[in-house]
């Protein structure tokens, strides 16, 4: 494996799975002198991934019907 003149390299996906680095996942890289680590970023309070999504989709809809009236069209009987 080689790092590219941008310094990327390519995390294998068997490895990527397995420590559940998923697109967008934070890491951060620490070094002792002799060894490199790459290790998840410890989210901030409020930039999870869940909470970006969250924030990203906020006052997205547009509907003027009522939860109910939604709920209606979706159940069948």
């Amino acid at each position: 494996m080689r790092i590219t003149s941008k310094g990327q390299v390519t995390i294998p996906a068997e490895i990527r799975e397995k420590a559940g680095l998923l697109p967008h996942t934070d890491v951060d890289f620490e070094f002792d002198g002799e060894v490199v680590r790459l290790i998840r970023a410890t989210p901030r309070h409020g930039d999870t991934r869940g909470a970006r999504l969250v924030a990203h989709l906020r006052g997205r809809g547009d509907v003027s019907m009522s939860t109910d009236a939604i709920m209606a069209l979706t159940r069948h009987d």
